[in-house]
């Protein structure tokens, strides 16, 4: 996401003409205002490949469930065995 947002902002100064990056021309610097589009598809494909945007999402799913789980206890009145033991 970070790559996106830079890849955004470079554009957004090209444009507007603001500092070194308004001064850039598309023929002459046309690599480096894209590179952070490409860096972004390397960035999400690596994230697919290697499985870390799965287990991101699963871990989500775990941290969800086991909140629920404890609400439901706290709501029934019963402690988890290790709040109850200290």
């Amino acid at each position: 996401m970070w790559f996106v947002a830079i890849g955004v902002l470079v554009l957004i100064l090209n444009i507007a003409g603001i500092g070194p990056v308004g001064a850039w021309t598309w023929k002459e610097h046309w690599w480096i205002m894209l590179s952070p589009f490409a860096l972004a598809a390397l960035w999400w494909a690596w994230a697919d490949w290697s499985g870390l945007t799965q287990r991101k999402a699963m871990k989500k799913v775990d941290d969800k469930r086991e909140a629920r789980r404890q609400k439901s206890l706290d709501a029934l009145g019963l402690q988890s065995p290790r709040k109850g033991k200290r």
